[in-house]
């Protein structure tokens, strides 16, 4: 299992484990994490599973597609590090992997 750490804009932390395959998003959805909303289903068409990726891991994750990048456009104060939860997909190099949650979604 991957481990995934969720952090809330107050410091609170949500350790989960994840399935490969998965996407982040099914992830904190499974695992109740407070402030991923998740509208659309994972479906990259709205943006209420944004999250900033902890810098330790931008490069590693990797940058958004085109379409997640007009998504992120909706996203509540989007930064270079942000992207949407659901296009983050569970592999074993994510192992140990941090993200943020934002103060709310858009």
């Amino acid at each position: 299992m991957t481990k995934i750490t969720f952090i809330e804009s107050d410091g609170t932390r949500h350790e989960t484990e994840a399935e490969n395959g998965a996407t982040v998003m099914e992830t904190a959805i499974m695992n109740a994490v407070p402030g991923i909303v998740a509208e659309c289903g994972g479906a990259c068409t709205c943006a209420t599973c944004h999250v900033y990726v902890d810098p330790d891991w931008v490069d590693t994750v990797g940058g958004p597609s085109v379409m997640e990048e007009d998504m992120l456009d909706f996203a509540f104060e989007p930064r270079p590090n942000s992207r949407l939860s659901c296009q983050i997909r569970v592999k074993d190099q994510l192992d140990g992997l941090v993200v943020h949650v934002p103060t709310r979604q858009g």
